[in-house]
């Protein structure tokens, strides 16, 4: 799971980069278009959120402490931001659902890893 925990983190930030330029595009056209939609915004917070977590990840990957638990709690939340209010912004429902999944990823891998602990 350390591994994974690396992993997730790298791509995370690679995933934030890409998620930041892709929604100053769309809040701009929110913007020019005065729909009124927050796609924009809503993915630049996913983007912060994914960065958190990522760096949560990355400095706790050898602990089985709290802090894979407060890691996926950024992603779940961003990732539910994000589908919330993605309106146009269609990308942003994959970027969220990716949050989610790393998420349950961290969640998941924690419990097992703890239980696997116990046995031996």
């Amino acid at each position: 799971m350390k591994v994974a925990k690396l992993v997730i983190g790298i791509i995370s930030f690679v995933l934030a980069m890409f998620i930041m330029f892709q929604s100053c595009a769309a809040g701009l056209s929110n913007a020019m278009e005065e729909n009124g939609e927050l796609g924009g915004s809503a993915g630049f917070i996913l983007a912060v959120f994914a960065i958190v977590a990522g760096i949560i990840a990355i400095v706790t990957r050898n602990h089985n402490g709290k802090g894979a638990f407060v890691a996926a709690a950024f992603y779940i939340v961003g990732g539910l931001i994000g589908l919330a209010m993605a309106g146009s912004y269609s990308d942003l429902r994959i970027w969220g659902v990716i949050a989610i999944v790393f998420g349950v990823v961290f969640i998941v891998g924690t419990i097992l890893a703890k239980k696997k602990e116990r046995l031996y």
